[in-house]
């Protein structure tokens, strides 16, 4: 539990976490070894790696490897299936997407997928994730019947069934590049539910520092952003921004 256990403590000693997720389908592996390193010269806690299509096989290791040589954070797996999979990363979110019609993304490809984690002993991280409105690529790809922004009490019930099951780790996500985030309101009636032990994670939609700012009040203990990060020219004063938000 290297990485968890780093992720939490920095949860604990500095306010919240702040990840960057890289989508090995958006750029060759070196741009994404430099936005890391960017990342990394701005603040950031770990770096995500896995995409909603296209994101499996040697384009993952290839773009795991290259941030790997460009900085010394945590490379951690966002898979989208079993394919998303790869061998020299630090850690896996062994996620399931609890809202899913798709009984593949709740469990075949975590069964498919958790032999090659145990192989190549690669730290898996239990994580729930819920996809709330409008969902983005992450919904349509998983057949998630989405979460409705004016319904907190559905998401609560969700995480608290994932708490229950003994996740770690809980991901609220609006969707990549979601014109709005996921809600404080929800985030704060989440975190109520399932305590301080249960880690909250939210992504999707967050573009600055203060809408960071606002979900962490609420209670989120770890900021995701992905897609600001291919759109800014300026990752590392991003990634500074963000950061300085959300550390107490």
């Amino acid at each position: 539990m290297v990485v968890e256990e780093r992720l939490n403590h920095i949860v604990e000693k500095e306010g919240a976490v702040h990840l960057t997720l890289i989508d090995p389908d958006s750029q060759l592996p070196e741009v994404a070894g430099k936005i890391a390193h960017e990342a990394s010269l701005g603040g950031t806690d770990a770096i995500m790696v896995g995409g909603s299509m296209g994101a499996t096989g040697s384009t993952v290791e290839q773009t795991v490897q290259a941030i790997k040589s460009a900085c010394d954070l945590p490379v951690i797996l966002f898979p989208a299936n079993a394919g998303g999979l790869a061998e020299n990363a630090d850690a896996v979110f062994f996620m399931s997407l609890l809202n899913s019609r798709d009984v593949n993304y709740i469990t075949t490809n975590q069964a498919i997928g958790a032999p090659l984690v145990y192989k190549h002993g690669i730290e898996p991280i239990s994580m729930a994730y819920i996809v709330i409105e409008p969902g983005g690529a992450a919904g349509w790809v998983g057949d998630a019947r989405l979460i409705p922004r004016n319904k907190p009490k559905l998401a609560v019930a969700y995480a608290l069934a994932a708490k229950y099951m003994g996740m770690h780790y809980i991901y609220l996500e609006a969707g990549s590049g979601a014109d709005k985030p996921v809600p404080v309101e929800m985030v704060a009636a989440v975190k109520k539910a399932v305590g301080e032990a249960t880690k909250v994670i939210v992504g999707g939609g967050i573009r600055d520092g203060p809408t960071a700012r606002e979900r962490v009040k609420a209670g989120a203990d770890m900021i995701c952003t992905g897609t600001i990060v291919e759109q800014v020219q300026d990752v590392k004063g991003k990634i500074e921004e963000l950061v300085k938000a959300i550390k107490s």
